[in-house]
C-alpha cells in the first residue's frame, strides 16, 4: 500500500512539474510568426518560435503565467489552468502599435537587436546611407555622394569600406575580398531600404557564424518575407536630387508569396561640377512554403550606378580661396559599378526541435573607379588620376543543422554548420590614368582567385536564468594571385587556416534585466596579393576580445543597456589599394565603453541615445606617436521620434563624432562634428506625405577627413595635412507615396 502510496505521488509530481506546452503561434490571417518570446514568468523557463511558428515550453506547472512577446503585437498572456492538453495549441497575436513594452530581456546572445528592430519599424529608413546608421555605435561616412562604399567607423577601428566587420543580407555577403580599392570593400548600396525587415548586429569577435571580416562585429540585414501593400513613392529636393521606388506584391496564397520592387536615383549634389550621380536597383523575391514544413526562398537582384565626383580636397586650397568647399581639384574622378545577385535559402524543420537550412549564391561583379588624392605629386605633367577596376564571379553556399535537447534539467541546444565561398577576380587593376580613358601606366594587375571553406559548431547549455554558450569555428583559406605585369608567367599561392574559439556567459533573473560576459578569438582578414607577397606569414593575425555589459529593462518603457569591452590585435600588414603597396601596422589595443538609453514616456513618443568610448593606441609605437589615424575616440547618436499621432510621425536625429587624430602623433586633427536631421510625414488614406531635412541647422562639417600628402600644380614642394570632402549643407526634399 504504501509503495502504491509512493508511486501515486511521484506520478502526479510528473505531472505537475514536467509538464510541456507546445504549439503554433500566427498573426490573424494565420500566417506563422517566428521569433515570438515564449517566457514562463514563474520559472524564468523560455524558448523562441522558429520559421513555422512553432515553439515548445518545458517544466511548465499549473497556476503559472505565460507570456508570448513580439515586437509590433500586443503582448499575449496565457495562465496555466490545467495540464492536460498543453501540446500542439494554436495562439493567434493581434497587431499593435510597436513598444518598448514589447520587448523581453531573457538570456540570448543578441537581446540588443530588438531595439534595433524597433527603431527600424517606427523611423523607417530614407536612404541607402541610413542602413548601417540603424546600429548603435556605427558611423557612416561618404566619399562620393553615394557613389562609392561608405567609410565605416565602429569601436575604435576606421574599417575604410569594410575590412574589420561583416556584412551580409539574407545570408548573402556583401564584403569583397581582395577587392581593387580596398580589403572588405561593402557597397550596400543594391540594397532597396523599403525592403528590409531585420537588422541583427553584434559587436566583437564573439559569434561562430561569423568569420572572415568579424572583427568589430557585424551587421546582418534581412528583407520581407512578403509584402502587405504594393507602394509608389516618388522624392523631390535640393541640388536636383530625386528617387522613385516601386513595390509590387505580385503574389499572395496560402503557400506562396512574391514582391519585386524597384528604384532610381539622381542626384547632381552641392558641388561645383555636378556628381551626374544616377543608380537604378531592382529586385524580386518569392516565398514558397513547402509541405513537410519546409521553406524555400529565392531572391535576385541588381543594381547599378555611374558618377562624377570631386574628391577630396586639401584645407589650404580653400583658405587660399583657389577654390570654395564644394570646388575640386580634379573633377575627373568619378566611377561606375553594378552587380546582380541571385540567393536561393531553404529551410526544413525536421521534428519540433531540429532544422536544417541551407542557402547558395552566385554574384556577379563589376567595379571602374577613378581617383586623384595627391593631384601633381607624382607627376607634375600629367597629375596623379589613378584607376581601379575589376570584375568577379562569386560563388558559395552554406548548410547548418539545429537542434535542442534536454540534458537532464538542462536545455541543450547546438548548431553545426559549414560552407565555402569562391572568388574568382578577373583583370583588378591599378593604373595611372589621364581624362580616365587613357591608361599611363599599370601599377598593379592580374587576377585573384580566393576560396574560404569554414566550418563551426556552436553550442547553448540553458538553465533558465543561465546560459553559457561555448563554440568555435575553422577557417581554411586559398590565396592564388597572377600577376599579369611579371615579364613570365607568374602565379602566386598561398594556404592558411584559423581556429577561433568563443565562450560567452549570459545571465538573465528576471524578464527585465541581463548580464553577459563575451569573449572571443577572430582575426584580420587580408587581401590575396598581401599573403603572397608576405609568403603566408602573419597574415592572419589574431583578434582577442572580451565584452562585459547588462541590459537592464528599469520600466516597460524605460531600456539601459551598457558594456565595457577590450579588443587585441596583432601584426597586421594591410593592401593599400590606392598605391599598390603593402604596410604593416604593428600590434594594437583597443578598450571602451558603450550606453545606450531609450525611453518611451508616451505611447506615440519616444528618446534615444547611444554614447560610444574607445582609447585605441598602438602597443609598438613610443609614447605620443601611437595614435591610431582616424580612430574614433568618442561618438554618440540620439534624437526624438514620433509615431503615429493624429496621423502625424517623424522626429529629430543628431549625430555627434569628435575630433580625432589624423596621423601618428596627432600633429594633424581631423575635426569633429554634431549634425542634425529632421522629417515629418502626414498620412491620409493611402497617401503619405513627408519633408525630409538633412542638417537642419546647416552646419559647415567635413564628411571624410584623411592627412594626405598632396602638392598642387603651382607649389614647389608637396604639403602634408587634411584632405576632406565636405559635408552636404541644409538639404531638403519632399516625398509622396501610395499605396495600394
Amino acid at each position: 500500500m504504501k509503495t502504491y502510496i509512493f508511486w501515486v505521488v511521484v506520478l502526479c509530481a510528473s505531472f505537475s512539474f514536467g509538464q510541456t506546452l507546445s504549439g503554433t503561434i500566427t498573426t490573424p490571417d494565420g500566417q506563422p510568426l517566428e521569433n515570438v518570446a515564449v517566457f514562463n514568468k514563474n520559472s524564468g523557463a523560455h524558448s523562441h518560435t522558429n520559421t513555422q511558428g512553432y515553439f515548445q515550453l518545458k517544466e511548465v506547472s499549473l497556476s503559472e503565467v505565460i507570456y508570448f512577446s513580439h515586437i509590433g503585437y500586443e503582448t499575449l498572456e496565457y495562465p496555466v489552468t490545467t495540464l492536460s492538453g498543453l501540446e500542439d495549441q494554436t495562439f493567434v497575436m493581434q497587431p499593435s502599435s510597436v513598444s518598448l513594452a514589447q520587448i523581453v530581456i531573457t538570456p540570448e546572445l543578441n537581446t540588443l537587436h530588438q531595439i534595433t528592430d524597433i527603431t527600424l519599424k517606427t523611423q523607417p529608413v530614407k536612404s541607402s546611407q541610413e542602413i548601417l546608421r540603424q546600429v548603435p555605435g556605427l558611423f557612416i561616412g561618404q566619399h562620393a555622394g553615394g557613389g562609392k562604399a561608405e567609410q565605416i567607423f565602429l569601436r575604435g577601428f576606421d574599417i575604410d569600406h569594410g575590412t574589420d566587420i561583416n556584412l551580409s543580407v539574407d545570408g548573402l555577403p556583401i564584403n569583397m575580398v581582395s577587392h581593387a580599392h580596398g580589403q572588405g570593400y561593402s557597397d550596400l548600396h543594391f540594397i532597396i531600404p523599403e525592403t528590409l525587415d531585420d537588422i541583427e548586429f553584434g559587436k566583437g569577435p564573439y559569434y561562430a557564424e561569423r568569420g572572415d571580416f568579424t572583427t568589430a562585429g557585424y551587421v546582418a540585414f534581412r528583407t520581407k518575407d512578403r509584402v502587405d501593400n504594393s507602394m509608389v513613392s516618388v522624392e523631390y529636393g535640393d541640388f536636383d536630387s530625386f528617387r522613385t521606388v516601386g513595390m509590387f506584391n505580385i503574389l499572395d496564397t496560402e503557400r506562396s508569396d512574391a514582391f519585386v520592387a524597384a528604384s532610381l536615383n539622381t542626384f547632381d549634389g552641392p558641388f561645383v561640377s555636378p556628381q551626374n550621380f544616377n543608380r537604378f536597383n531592382a529586385m524580386g523575391k518569392y516565398v514558397f512554403t513547402m509541405p513537410g514544413a519546409q521553406k524555400l526562398e529565392v531572391t535576385a537582384s541588381h543594381f547599378q550606378s555611374k558618377w562624377d565626383a570631386s574628391g577630396q580636397i586639401p584645407q589650404r586650397a580653400v583658405d587660399a580661396g583657389i577654390i570654395g568647399r564644394f570646388g575640386a581639384i580634379d573633377d575627373t574622378e568619378g566611377g561606375n559599378t553594378r552587380r546582380t545577385n541571385v540567393l536561393v535559402n531553404h529551410e526544413k524543420q525536421l521534428d519540433g526541435t531540429k532544422k536544417w537550412t541551407s542557402s547558395a549564391y552566385y554574384t556577379y561583379y563589376d567595379f571602374e573607379l577613378f581617383s586623384n588624392f595627391t593631384f601633381f605629386l607624382e607627376d607634375p605633367v600629367n597629375g596623379d588620376q589613378i584607376a581601379q577596376r575589376e570584375n568577379r564571379n562569386i560563388l558559395g553556399f552554406q548548410t547548418a543543422l539545429s537542434e535542442s535537447l534536454a540534458l537532464g534539467s538542462t536545455d541543450f541546444q547546438y548548431r553545426a554548420g559549414m560552407g565555402v565561398r569562391y572568388d574568382d577576380v578577373n583583370d583588378i587593376e591599378l593604373s595611372n590614368t589621364r581624362n580616365r580613358y587613357e591608361i599611363l601606366e599599370r601599377r598593379a594587375f592580374g587576377n585573384v582567385n580566393q576560396i574560404n571553406a569554414f566550418a563551426y559548431l556552436n553550442t547553448e547549455f540553458d538553465w533558465g536564468q543561465w546560459k553559457l554558450n561555448p563554440a568555435v569555428r575553422l577557417d581554411y583559406f586559398k590565396f592564388d594571385y597572377e600577376n599579369f605585369l611579371s615579364e613570365t608567367y607568374d602565379n602566386q599561392s598561398e594556404r592558411k587556416a584559423f581556429v577561433s574559439p568563443k565562450l560567452n556567459l549570459i545571465f538573465a533573473p528576471s524578464d527585465r534585466i541581463q548580464f553577459f560576459l563575451k569573449n572571443g578569438i577572430g582575426f584580420h582578414s587580408n587581401d590575396a596579393r598581401v599573403v603572397v607577397a608576405n609568403n603566408g606569414e602573419d597574415i592572419l593575425p589574431a583578434a582577442y576580445g572580451s565584452d562585459l555589459g547588462s541590459i537592464w529593462k528599469i520600466t516597460d518603457n524605460l531600456i539601459f543597456d551598457t558594456a565595457l569591452w577590450v579588443l587585441f590585435l596583432e601584426q597586421e600588414f594591410v593592401y593599400v589599394g590606392d598605391a599598390g603597396i603593402v604596410e604593416p601596422s604593428g600590434k594594437t589595443r583597443r578598450t571602451g565603453v558603450d550606453i545606450g538609453l531609450r525611453y518611451e514616456p508616451l505611447s506615440w513618443l519616444q528618446l534615444y541615445t547611444n554614447a560610444n568610448y574607445t582609447y585605441a593606441r598602438s602597443t609598438e609605437a613610443p609614447e605620443g606617436e601611437d595614435y591610431i589615424p582616424l580612430a574614433p575616440d568618442f561618438t554618440s547618436v540620439g534624437g526624438i521620434a514620433v509615431n503615429d499621432i493624429y496621423n502625424f510621425s517623424g522626429g529629430i536625429s543628431y549625430r555627434y563624432i569628435k575630433d580625432r587624430p589624423a596621423n601618428e602623433n596627432n600633429s594633424i586633427v581631423a575635426e569633429g562634428y554634431f549634425v542634425t536631421d529632421a522629417n515629418v510625414n502626414y498620412t491620409w488614406n493611402h497617401w503619405r506625405f513627408g519633408i525630409i531635412i538633412e542638417n537642419l541647422f546647416d552646419t559647415e562639417w567635413n564628411e571624410t577627413q584623411f592627412a594626405t600628402e598632396s602638392r598642387l600644380a603651382n607649389e614647389p614642394a608637396p604639403v602634408e595635412e587634411i584632405h576632406f570632402t565636405p559635408g552636404t549643407p541644409f538639404f531638403i526634399r519632399g516625398k509622396v507615396s501610395y499605396q495600394f
